[in-house]
Formats: C-alpha cells, structure tokens, sequence
C-alpha cells in the first residue's frame, strides 16, 4: 500500500488532490525528521501554496453536495471500510507514526488502533434514528426537525496525536455529509496521508477529503480566509486557538477549539497508593508527557507525600529511554528539538524559581542519545503557586509535584489554573469522589484512573482555556458538524 509515499533513500510525498495524487512541483517540500535522529530525512512533504490551498477548497464546494446528499448508510459504510483499512495497514502506519513523532511502538499501535475505532463508532449511527417529529397546534400539519451538513469544514490537527486526532475530528465531520479539509502539523504530516488514502480506497468521493501541507505560517490565511469555509475545528495552543477564534468572527463560521491544559491529579490521604503511583507516573510520563490530557500538576497531601514523590521518583527511574523503533524502550524523544529546548527552558526556570529536582532535569546526549531529542523523566518537588512551572503547560516528561494540607486544599490546587481540560483524584473515600467531581472545574473528571484514556463514545473537552463549548467525541460531537432545520408541512385541510 502506497499512501502517496514514492520509495527511495529519502521518500517523497504526493499530495491528494480531488482523486489524483500529485508530486510536489518546483521541488517545493519539508522534511520530516526522525525525532530520535534528527540526522535522518523519514520523507519530503509537499509545502503547499496559497493557491494550492484554494484548489482544494473549490473541489470540496463542489463534491460537499453529493455526498451531503448521500444517505447516511452510504457514508457510513465508506467509513466503516476506511476503519478495516487502517486496521489491515496497521504496521505500515504504525512505522510512519514511530519515525515522524517518536512515539513507542505500543503507543503508535494504539493510536492506529483508536483511529479505526473513530470511524467504526461514527459509522454505527448510520442505522440510528435521525431527526424528530415535534407536535405542531396547527390542525393537518406535521413538524420535523432535521440536521443538514454544515458544507466545507477545514480541521487543523496538532503533532502530538497525528492520526487520533484527524480522526476524531473527521470521522463525525464526514459521517455528518461534510467536506473535509485537514491541515497536519508540519512536523508530522506522513500519517495523515495513510488516512487519506484510506477513505479514498474505501470509496470516498474525490474532494470530499483533502489534505493540506505545508508551514501554517505559510498557508493559514488561505486555509481561515477562504469565503467557502463553514468551520474550523482546532487542535493546539490557547494561543493559536485564540487566533483563529479572533480571525474568523463576524463571519458566521463556526469554531471549535480543544486548546491547552495543565492538568491536575491530587493523591489524597486516604488513597490507594499501591493504586495511585503507577498509574499518576504513567499518566504524567506516557508518550513522553507529550499529551493534551497528560497529568502535568501533582497534588500530595502532606501525610503520604514522601511515598508519592519516592514512588515517581522510581518509576521515572525505571523507564527505559530509546528511539521509538526499538520494543526495548519504554519512552521515546520528544518530537523535534525545538520541543526539546522548550521543555528544558520550563525546568531550568523552575529551578532558579526555587524548586527542587528530584529526578531527571536534563537531556541524555551520549551516544544513542546525541541527535536524538530526548528529555530525562523529571519530577519537580517543592513547587509553588507562584511558579512558572505550576502555572504554564510543558507538555514534556515533567511532574510538578506540590504538597497540600488536606482535601479541601487540594481541590483548590486542581481550580488553581486557568486550564480546564482534565482532572483527577485518587480516593478511597466514595463521598471524595462524588465531592471532587462536583467542585473541580475540568470538562474530563477521573476518579482512580488516569488522566488520559478517553474513549471514541465518550463526550471530550475542556473548560476555560482548555477549550470551547463545543464537545468532540461521542454523539455530542455531530452537534458541531450540523445546523439544524425545522420543517412543517401542512398536509390536510383542518378546520
């Protein structure tokens, strides 16, 4: 299976383009690097031009109304055959993602695997009822309410989850009879061509699906300010999201952010903390802390504290760092070194901000480790409210580890962000579960489990600068992707 990938010592990448897959012209491409080498070329990816953009927008405006038109069995069938696809191409994909993001090969599985299962879910509702009837008071006269597509949408995806993330955005987009225009991060475009080569080969008409490539910085006013545009959803930082928010208002186009986060999980005094350590390391050091739901903020009671922080310290030391390729490791590099120097500048200025490295703080660069982008797992104690580090989202391997004095205090030290994406606890205590949840302000709540891990069917997204009001995942997730219409029809005379 060739995913508009030609084969040679340095593969270069086609673009789709309403059916046909073109090289790149004028030798206009971006290399994508591998993360734990950054010496090696993975592939050359086409960097689009404005007008290349605008082409795709006029081959979506033209194939949105027939598959608007399609039934909804028709689309779902297409999505259920893209979700067997991915499947039967898993460990092409899975490569693909390993070379160009750096994850682990059973974190890159994963991702692939929750890919198909996206479009399966969407697929299912194709045998759902749709609409409904209202009572109208008028005598011989039925009212309906229906949802309609919304047209052309364009989904702007971000580095960290480079199949996940398109497709929990474009398999209730398309299911809903809309014309997808997907911009993949720069720095990890590969797998979003094994996607769209997917729904291609699954029966998706041309133009319904394209594929953006290029630098934002290159591209977005094309991309934001075409007048065909009906709505954008975004993954990413609070800032771009905000961006986006600003350029497209005032012009009735619909915006749905999933933005950042600092999230928190608190270990209280009665927790299980044979239960708790593993799982708050996993959730803190898993796919490198490279994860919008990632637990960045730890929250201690001063009676177990010493344990926790013992317990991280450990486990950060267990973990096996390596290039993502490699079944040995246990946590791959960050994705490029630009994210590289970032994290590290978080931690340095958590140190002169007074707190204190418990574990990790630096970046491996001997041998294996020299060109790669590697940041050791690192724990933070003795952190401060006032600190930089309690306060800005790393996104990196670092726990910023703060002691409280009890449950009320630690429920304050969760609400104390301006993020709202993710937040748990873990408790014994039925009464401090049920209490947790209620008072945290965090659009996913988890009592006794990570903060990462939520399902296709379950509704995902965050408060206050995490995110907007609109949810994606779940059922919630094709109130986006349609407007509503409300048709009566008059049918008898009456009297």
């Amino acid at each position: 299976m060739n995913p508009g990938l030609v084969p040679g010592a340095v593969r270069t990448a086609a673009r789709p383009v309403g059916g046909e897959w073109r090289m790149p012209e004028d030798g206009r491409s971006t290399d994508v690097l591998d993360p734990a080498d950054t010496r090696r070329v993975v592939a050359r990816v086409p960097a689009m031009t404005a007008a290349e953009v605008a082409e795709l927008y006029e081959l979506a405006a033209r194939a949105a109304p027939g598959w608007g038109r399609a039934t909804p069995i028709e689309r779902g069938a297409v999505l259920s055959r893209a979700a067997a696809l991915i499947r039967e191409r898993a460990a092409e994909i899975t490569a693909d993602l390993v070379a160009e993001m750096g994850k682990t090969l059973a974190e890159a599985g994963g991702e692939v695997a929750k890919a198909a299962d996206f479009f399966d879910y969407y697929a299912s509702f194709a045998r759902q009822p749709y609409g409904r009837l209202l009572a109208d008071a008028r005598p011989g006269t039925e009212t309906s309410v229906r949802t309609e597509p919304l047209g052309v949408v364009a989904l702007i995806t971000p580095w960290n989850d480079p199949l996940i993330t398109p497709a929990r955005k474009s398999a209730p987009a398309l299911f809903a009879g809309n014309a997808v225009i997907l911009k993949p991060a720069t720095d990890t475009p590969l797998v979003a061509l094994h996607l769209a080569r997917a729904l291609e080969d699954a029966g998706l008409p041309a133009g319904v699906f394209s594929v953006a490539l290029g630098k934002a910085s290159q591209i977005s006013d094309a991309l934001l300010d075409d007048p065909r545009l009906a709505a954008v959803s975004f993954t990413g930082s609070t800032e771009v999201g905000r961006m986006i928010q600003r350029r497209v208002a005032g012009r009735n186009i619909r915006v749905q952010t999933e933005m950042g986060g600092k999230n928190a999980t608190a270990i209280v005094a009665d927790a299980d903390l044979a239960l708790a350590i593993p799982t708050v390391a996993a959730a803190v050091f898993g796919q490198a802390g490279q994860r919008c739901t990632a637990t960045s903020r730890v929250i201690v009671d001063r009676a177990v504290a010493d344990e926790v922080i013992a317990g991280l310290v450990a486990h950060a030391e267990s973990l096996r760092l390596g290039p993502g390729s490699d079944p040995e490791t246990t946590m791959g590099p960050l994705v490029s070194a630009r994210q590289q120097v970032e994290v590290l500048g978080h931690i340095a200025k958590a140190k002169a901000d007074g707190a204190t490295v418990a574990v990790g703080g630096h970046a491996p660069s001997e041998g294996a480790f020299e060109h790669g982008c590697y940041v050791a797992p690192t724990v933070l104690t003795d952190v401060q409210p006032a600190m930089a580090i309690w306060r800005d989202e790393v996104f990196g391997p670092v726990a910023a580890v703060r002691v409280v004095e009890g449950f009320d205090a630690a429920v304050e030290a969760v609400n104390d962000s301006v993020y709202g994406l993710a937040a748990g606890v873990f408790t014994t205590s039925l009464a401090h579960a049920h209490e947790f949840a209620n008072r945290v302000r965090a659009g996913q709540v988890a009592v006794n489990l990570p903060t990462p891990g939520w399902d296709v069917h379950l509704p995902f997204g965050g408060f206050g600068d995490s995110g907007s009001p609109f949810k994606e995942q779940g059922a919630e997730a094709l109130r986006f992707y349609t407007r509503v219409k409300t048709v009566a029809i008059r049918f008898g005379g009456g009297q």
